[in-house]
């Protein structure tokens, strides 16, 4: 019965997400931040799977990925914010969904510092999306600390999520083969 829950509570975010990009326009400071990840399926299910995936990795992984992101998330949106250029940022938001989608999928290992580097760059790119999609009456500090908390909380909610199929491996490397069909469909929107 407690597997039931935790499927349900996976797919839950899905009823509050909006289209598969970010959007900018909501309110300001750190609480367009805070709002950002959670309304975007690009965003939400990249944040996500690296929870998952880091889980997977186990060790160290469980800690360092998403932290990895979450510092070259942080890159990413000052990059952004100070008018650096970035190509294909919508490309490599859709890859990164895709490609962690098959990393869970196909319950991929690699060594733990070769899969940080690896979300960090994915993070690069999702940063720079929050960076330069921020509301113009934000103070950037505040929103980059409301994109930065939100992403680690998602990155939490993906690790309980790992945790709580890690027995059955079945469902866990389902929902990467949907996170990764995801991936598809956000590239061939691109």
């Amino acid at each position: 019965m407690q597997s039931k829950h935790i499927r349900l509570l996976a797919l839950a975010p899905l009823a509050f997400c909006g289209a598969a990009a970010a959007h900018p326009g909501h309110t300001h400071g750190a609480m367009a931040g805070l709002m950002h990840p959670f309304l975007g399926l690009d965003h939400l299910l990249a944040m996500l799977a690296v929870g998952v995936w880091a889980t997977q990795l186990g060790g160290r992984a469980k800690w360092l990925l998403p932290l990895s992101f979450v510092a070259l998330l942080a890159a990413g949106g000052g990059l952004a914010m100070a008018g650096v250029g970035l190509p294909m940022v919508e490309g490599g938001i859709a890859t990164s969904v895709l490609l962690l989608g098959l990393l869970i999928a196909l319950a991929v290992k690699m060594p733990t510092a070769l899969g940080a580097a690896m979300v960090g760059v994915f993070a690069l790119f999702h940063g720079f999306a929050h960076g330069s999609e921020m509301p113009a009456l934000s103070t950037p500090w505040q929103y980059a600390f409301g994109f930065m908390a939100a992403s680690a909380v998602l990155h939490g909610a993906g690790v309980l999520f790992g945790n709580g199929l890690q027995r059955q491996s079945l469902w866990l490397r389902a929902s990467g083969g949907l996170i990764a069909l995801s991936g598809v469909w956000m590239s061939a929107a691109v």
